[in-house]
């Protein structure tokens, strides 16, 4: 069966738009096991790149898996793994060839076949040879034929395109959680404007700071609300300079006094013909993490008193405070902190906020 214009429509566009279904693939799945009148239709996806080792089924028709178990037979995946892992990228096989030299293999496997009510099956492996690698098979009741052959051989490279596309969002989506949550670990948020200073995005975090503090919700599409007239023509003059230059240095802004908000705004690169959107970082208030102390403490190997004194001290307050915070006596206060410093290697209170905003005690 070679892919006719039809197909284009009821097997391609819904392999391309699977990824976003849940199941994934649903579609084209249920669409080719029609298309090829089979008992079952498969596709194992393996993922391999640099964000760790996946893998995915997905199936139309019958469960072979739940029917092995009804017939007590064996998982028919796990009995043929070898046998993928044998296949060549982009040749349709019967596995039963693989093992036409064992005869013991071969009964066997064809008893297992019969008892899943399977007379024959097709399978192609597809790769990119980096990122993936994927299994589409198809199981009939009733021989296969060489068309059946054809039909996945031609959509061996369109499935290999939707997958590596699959991937390739999926690690985008793993890079912008850890960007998100880093930032909001250290207690940043962002948004970004268009030229005519309009928000075109803004994270959760910034979002929620902003209605509960700001006077307002943000809303895309629209401009920043409760800005003073000087923060307004602040604001649209470093978006104006960065649209026209975006090679301009990162410019501070302070957006409010009360409470206050700074942002750094810096271009994004939107190409040579499309000037990109402009990018504000924000540094959002919050009080100090309550584990910095007991994280303090592990990396450095410090006695948790001693530990919570460095926090203290890192926040501002000085030795006199500490110790009526952390209720201590100030001559106590002062023996923390010179066994503090000796431990840490630290001259003095400057040196030990430097170190405790470079570790991970600061961290939310």
């Amino acid at each position: 069966m070679a892919l006719t214009s039809t197909d284009e429509t009821d097997l391609i566009l819904p392999l391309f738009t699977g990824m976003r279904e849940n199941p994934r693939f649903a579609t084209f799945l249920e669409r080719l096991r029609r298309r090829t009148d089979a008992n079952h239709i498969g596709l194992i996806h393996r993922t391999h790149d640099w964000a760790g080792k996946r893998e995915a089924t997905y199936f139309a028709g019958e469960d072979l898996r739940r029917r092995a178990v009804e017939t007590g037979s064996p998982d028919p995946f796990e009995t043929d793994h070898a046998l993928f892992e044998q296949l060549r990228s982009n040749r349709v096989y019967s596995l039963s060839e693989l093992v036409e030299h064992d005869p013991v293999a071969r009964a066997a496997r064809a008893r297992r076949m019969a008892n899943l009510g399977l007379a024959d099956e097709r399978i192609v492996r597809i790769t990119d040879g980096e990122t993936f690698t994927a299994w589409l098979m198809l199981a009939r009741s009733k021989p296969c034929s060489a068309a059946d052959s054809a039909l996945l051989s031609n959509l061996a490279p369109y499935v290999a395109i939707a997958l590596g596309n699959l991937v390739a969002a999926e690690r985008d989506r793993l890079l912008a959680r850890i960007n998100s949550l880093s930032l909001t670990r250290a207690g940043r948020g962002w948004m970004t404007f268009d030229r005519e200073q309009r928000l075109t995005a803004i994270d959760p975090e910034t979002a929620s700071y902003w209605e509960r503090h700001c006077g307002g919700e943000p809303r895309i599409g629209e401009r920043l609300r409760a800005l003073d007239h000087g923060a307004e023509r602040e604001l649209a003059m470093a978006i104006t300079d960065l649209s026209d230059n975006p090679q301009h240095p990162a410019h501070p802004v302070l957006l409010r006094r009360a409470p206050r908000m700074e942002a750094l705004l810096m271009a994004m690169d939107g190409g040579s013909e499309q000037p990109g959107d402009i990018l504000a970082l924000v540094p959002l208030p919050h009080d100090s993490p309550t584990q910095g102390a007991t994280r303090l403490s592990q990396v450095h190997d410090l006695p948790p008193r001693e530990a919570e004194l460095a926090m203290a001290l890192a926040g501002g307050h000085s030795i006199a405070e500490s110790a009526e915070r952390m209720g201590l006596t100030l001559e106590t206060a002062r023996n923390y902190s010179k066994r503090l410093y000796a431990k840490l290697g630290v001259r003095g209170q400057a040196e030990l906020v430097r170190l405790v905003y470079e570790s991970t005690a600061v961290l939310a």
